[in-house]
């Protein structure tokens, strides 16, 4: 018998199987919903964030470099496929990408609100009441007085009050707190932060991005017909289009010339430009790298640069059939350069051209041509001619850098009877068969420009600074609470202690306390240290 039970106690019989609390359809909602509004996966869907975007900074994007992709497609068959089923050339559109940066900012919105909330009920709230036993809490030390008690404890909240506290008396002691600020910056960087995504969000909506290939001598017009490749927000209009004109005068490039170990690295690119927007004057401009142009509200950056060899192409009585300058894209450092020419009409047959052209030339003990050198020194042109039906009839667009040769004829190359076609600037050969002549005239320069428009740009900086200003205020400013008591024995002597609280990590909290008493001790002017 258990004699420290009542006499009249039972024992219930032990169930055969717990009663699990049910949580419910609501239940598991609101336990999923505090998951993802915790700090802790915010700060983890912002690690992942940073993660899903480092493929968008090793592979090119289609929204950036087009020309990119289609040449990283082309020499990693393999993987490509395999990348562009996963969405990594569209990374910062793919669905992946964009559920972490809705689920993040979700997360955000759901951490800031409580948080503001309290941190203002905090800022209307009195300092808390004196603690019973202030030994027990950091920097405690104390003073002897012959002052009384409450003079005493107005002298301490007083000097607290100059060190920008908030105060409040409680009998025979003063509570003060500060660093209130500490939680506003905080708030600041979060609020900040998803003004960030909301502005990135607003811009990619809004914006565009476009690309177009400039020769020297020639213009660009700012109209989607004009754009080689381009990539609108889901909110763009045609009307969004400023109309402006930008007109390449000349491409200057500096090559390392003098230090032979690094003999033909590119040191800097100058694009001489004129800039005209509709129904003002032509204005002069520059856009180097990571220095774009600004016009009409966007931004003008050089992405690429190459040669664009002008290809005069004649029928056997000298009409001229082509005559236009050709990007070739370039292959290596010293700008080997890959390019094709397509003449449908004119001629007897259809021929297009496929050509390497070599800046610098030189040729080795077999015959095989390169260049050492990215700069025009010796210019060649080895052209590859074909003859056939080009596909160009049929309705279905083709790709302007390349050519099917599959239903072609070689007539000149590597496997025709002829070998390939040679010439040097202002240099003309007979193309075989009779069907015409071709001329190199002039060898300019083309650009690559990426046209940018962002109308959140403005925005995006502004909360980015307030971001690291939120941030710098959270780390560097203290959330402390002191507190000044006076306490008197039987006697009547009168002992003041002080003590300090931190909220996270203080250095400087024994030191205030330590401050606070020995300028109190002063100011009553009959303080003996215990």
């Amino acid at each position: 018998m258990d004699l420290t039970r009542p006499s009249d106690h039972i024992d219930a019989p032990a169930p055969d199987k717990l009663a699990q609390p049910q949580l419910g359809f609501v239940g598991y909602l609101r336990f999923f919903w505090r998951q993802l509004t915790s700090m802790r996966t915010a700060l983890f869907l912002l690690l992942l964030l940073a993660i899903a975007a480092i493929p968008g900074s090793l592979v090119p994007q289609i929204s950036s470099d087009p020309n990119g992709v289609v040449q990283y497609k082309a020499n990693n068959p393999t993987i490509a496929p395999i990348l562009d089923k996963l969405g990594v050339f569209t990374t910062y559109y793919s669905v992946w990408f964009s559920a972490i940066y809705l689920l993040l900012f979700i997360s955000l919105i759901g951490c800031v609100i409580p948080r503001t909330k309290h941190h203002f009920d905090a800022l209307r709230a009195h300092p808390p009441k004196t603690p019973a036993r202030l030994e027990r809490l950091e920097g405690f030390t104390t003073r002897e007085t012959t002052t009384d008690a409450a003079t005493a404890i107005e002298s301490a909240a007083a000097i607290l009050r100059k060190q920008r506290y908030r105060t409040e008396v409680y009998g025979d002691s003063v509570s003060a707190e500060r660093g209130f600020l500490r939680e506003t910056g905080n708030l600041v960087f979060h609020i900040a932060l998803i003004g960030v995504l909301v502005t990135v969000a607003i811009g990619g909506g809004f914006g565009y991005v476009g690309q177009r290939v400039v020769v020297e001598g020639y213009s660009f017009v700012n109209s989607l017909s004009n754009y080689d490749s381009f990539n609108p927000g889901r909110f763009f209009r045609d009307s969004d289009l400023v109309p402006f004109t930008i007109a390449v005068q000349r491409f200057t490039p500096t090559y390392e010339q003098r230090n032979l170990s690094a003999l033909g690295q590119a040191i800097d690119y100058t694009t001489d430009v004129t800039t005209t927007l509709r129904g003002g004057s032509a204005q002069p401009g520059i856009i180097k790298v990571n220095a774009p142009l600004r016009v009409g509200g966007t931004d003008v950056y050089l992405l690429g640069n190459g040669y664009a060899p002008q290809i005069i192409v004649r029928d056997p009585s000298g009409n001229v059939v082509f005559s236009q300058p050709t990007p070739f894209l370039p292959q290596d450092a010293n700008l080997r350069s890959l390019g094709v020419v397509k003449v449908p009409d004119g001629l007897a047959k259809q021929i297009g051209i496929t050509g390497f052209f070599y800046p610098t030339a030189i040729e080795d003990a077999k015959g095989q041509l390169s260049s050492n050198y990215p700069d025009v020194l010796n210019p060649l042109l080895s052209l590859n001619i074909y003859t056939g039906d080009l596909g160009l009839d049929n309705g279905k667009g083709t790709n302007a850098f390349a050519l099917n040769t599959d239903s072609l004829t070689q007539i000149a190359g590597r496997i025709a009877p002829v070998p390939a076609l040679k010439l040097g600037i202002g240099e003309k050969v007979e193309i075989p068969n009779g069907l015409g002549s071709i001329e190199l005239k002039a060898v300019p320069r083309f650009v690559s420009l990426d046209v940018h428009h962002d109308p959140s740009q403005g925005w995006v900086l502004l909360f980015a600074v307030l971001v690291v200003g939120g941030l710098v205020t959270s780390l560097f400013i203290p959330r402390r609470r002191l507190w000044a008591k006076a306490v008197t024995d039987a006697s009547g002597a009168v002992t003041l202690e002080y003590a300090g609280l931190a909220r996270g990590d203080d250095p400087g909290l024994d030191a205030a306390v330590a401050e606070l008493a020995e300028k109190h001790a002063q100011q009553l002017g009959r303080s003996v240290e215990s």
